[in-house]
C-alpha cells in the first residue's frame, strides 16, 4: 500500500559558501529559530602565496507559521567565522539560556548562548566561550550528554582531524577539558554520547571503525572494535526514546541500527544509494530516522519493523530529492505545523535551483572529504576518492509516494543543505502516520 506522504519546499536561501550543518532549537519557546553553518576552502593565488586557509558563515533564521508571511524565514543574524565542519544545540538550557556548539576548522569548539535581548533588537547569538582541541587539527563533529533532555551532567564530546575524541565540561561560561585519547588512525569523523548512559561514548572514523568508549574505565581500550562498515564511519546518534538503540552511517552507503548490548552484529542493515554524512532521530517519533546521504538526496527511514520484529532494511517513508550537490547538513523542527503553511515557492529563485519541471539534477559522485582533509584538496576544494569507482547513476531507493490530495493527518518541518551549490532547504513532509508504518 502506497503511502499518503508528501515532501513540499518551502523556501530555498543561497549561503553564498558551502553549507555543511543546520539544526533547529530543540529548547522551548525558541523552536522556531534555525542556524546554518557553512565552511569555505580558501587557497593562495600563486606561487608565493600558498597559504590555505578555510573561513566560514554562521546564520541564524526565524520561522514565522503565519500565512500572510512569505517567505517564511527571517535572517536574524549572520557572523563571518572559521570555518564550521559541525554543530548542535545543547538539548537543555545552560543558566537559562539555550547554548549552541561549533566544530571549528580553526581546532576550537565555541559556544554561543541565545540571548533575547530588546536593547540589542531581539534574539541573537551572543560569544560564550571557546576550547581548542589541538593545534593543527580541524574538530570534525560534537555531540551533547543531553539527548533526553537531561540536564544532570552536561558536558561536550568532540573529535579532530588527528582521531582524537575529547570531553569537555562547560561550567561557569567557560569550556574545560576533562579528557582526550587518540582513537583512530585517520581522521575521527564523528563522536557521539550514548544518551542512556552519558558515561558511554561512540566514534567512527576514516578508518572505517566504529568504536565504544567507557569513560569511567578510562580511554586506554574500547569497549568495541566495530569493523562493519567496509569504509569511513562518519554518523552516529543514539535514540533518545529507545534505550540501546543506535544509528550508525558510512561512506559505505549503509545504515546501521544496533543494540548497544550486542555490538557484533547490527539489528539492520539499509542501503541508501549515498553515503550517511549525517543521522538525526526524530524529536518525538522513535521509529523514523532522517539520513543526509551526500550524492543521493535526504531519506526517511521508517524503522519500525527492524526495531521491534529484527531483521531487514528500514523502508523509505518519504524522500527529498530537490537539492543539486552534496547532501550534507539535515535536521527535524519541534515546531508544530497544524496549520498549514503556504507553499509558494521563494520569490526569487537561484538559477541552480530545480526547474520548474521537477527534474532532479543529480551531481558526479565526490566525497563530502574534499574540504576537510588538507591533503587530498584540488585547487577547487573537491576530492574524488581514488579506491573508488564513479557510479555511473546513483541507485534508486524507497517506494515510490503517493503524492494524494487528501491530506494526511501529520506534519513535521525539516531544514538540509547541500555543499557546493550552497543551499539551505526549508520543507514540510505531511504523512498519515498508520499509512507510514506499512512503508
Amino acid at each position: 500500500m502506497a503511502c499518503k506522504s508528501r515532501t513540499r519546499n518551502l523556501q530555498v536561501f543561497d549561503t553564498e559558501l558551502s553549507a555543511d550543518s543546520v539544526e533547529w532549537c530543540p529548547v522551548s519557546p525558541h523552536h522556531d529559530i534555525l542556524v546554518c553553518g557553512t565552511y569555505q576552502l580558501q587557497k593562495g593565488t600563486g606561487e608565493k602565496d600558498a597559504t590555505t586557509s578555510r573561513t566560514g558563515r554562521l546564520y541564524m533564521f526565524e520561522f514565522r507559521r503565519e500565512g500572510a508571511v512569505s517567505p517564511p524565514l527571517t535572517e536574524l543574524q549572520r557572523m563571518d567565522t572559521a570555518a564550521i565542519l559541525d554543530m548542535k544545540w545543547c538539548h537543555v538550557p545552560l543558566a537559562g539560556e539555550p547554548v549552541l556548539g561549533m566544530a571549528m576548522a580553526s581546532g576550537e569548539v565555541q559556544l554561543y548562548t541565545l540571548s533575547n535581548s530588546q536593547e540589542e533588537g531581539g534574539r541573537s547569538l551572543q560569544s560564550l566561550s571557546s576550547l581548542e582541541v589541538g593545534v593543527d587539527r580541524l574538530a570534525l563533529s560534537l555531540d551533547w550528554s543531553t539527548g533526553r533532555m537531561d540536564s544532570s551532567d552536561v558536558r561536550v564530546v568532540c573529535s579532530d582531524s588527528a582521531g582524537c575524541v575529547s570531553v569537555l565540561k562547560p561550567a561557569a561560561g567557560s569550556l574545560t577539558s576533562l579528557s582526550q585519547w587518540k582513537a583512530h588512525d585517520f581522521e575521527a569523523w564523528i563522536s557521539a554520547f550514548s544518551y542512556w548512559d552519558t558515561q558511554l561514548v561512540y566514534s567512527g572514523g576514516d578508518d572505517c571503525k566504529l568504536k565504544g568508549w567507557d569513560l569511567r574505565a578510562g580511554p586506554s581500550c574500547p569497549t568495541f572494535t566495530s569493523k562493519r562498515h567496509s569504509m569511513g564511519v562518519c554518523s552516529i546518534h543514539s535514540s533518545p526514546h529507545r534505550e540501546h538503540i543506535l544509528a550508525t552511517g558510512s561512506y559505505d552507503e549503509q545504515v546501521f541500527l544496533w543494540d548497544e548490548r550486542n555490538m557484533r552484529h547490527p539489528l539492520s542493515g539499509t542501503h541508501t544509494g549515498g553515503g550517511v554524512w549525517r543521522l538525526k532521530w526524530h524529536p518525538t517519533d522513535q521509529h523514523l530516522l532522517l539520513a543526509a546521504c551526500m550524492h543521493n538526496d535526504f531519506h526517511i527511514l521508517n524503522c519500525k519493523q527492524p526495531l521491534e520484529v529484527a531483521g531487514g532494511p528500514c523502508p523509505i517513508a518519504a524522500s527529498y530529492i530537490l537539492h543539486n550537490s552534496l547532501a550534507y547538513g539535515a535536521d527535524w523542527s519541534r515546531l508544530s505545523l497544524e496549520e498549514p503553511a503556504p507553499c509558494s515557492p521563494p520569490a526569487a529563485e537561484p538559477k541552480r535551483s530545480v526547474a520548474e519541471s521537477g527534474a532532479h539534477l543529480r551531481i558526479q559522485y565526490e566525497s563530502p572529504t574534499a574540504s576537510f582533509d588538507t591533503s587530498l584538496e584540488d585547487d577547487a576544494g573537491r576530492y574524488i576518492p581514488e579506491d573508488i569507482t564513479p557510479p555511473s547513476t546513483a541507485p534508486a531507493v524507497g517506494p515510490v509516494l503517493d503524492l494524494n490530495k487528501d491530506a494526511p493527518s501529520q506534519s513535521c518541518l525539516l531544514a538540509s543543505c547541500s555543499f557546493y551549490d550552497h543551499m539551505l532547504h526549508v520543507w514540510r513532509w505531511d504523512w498519515a502516520p498508520d499509512e507510514a508504518q506499512q512503508c
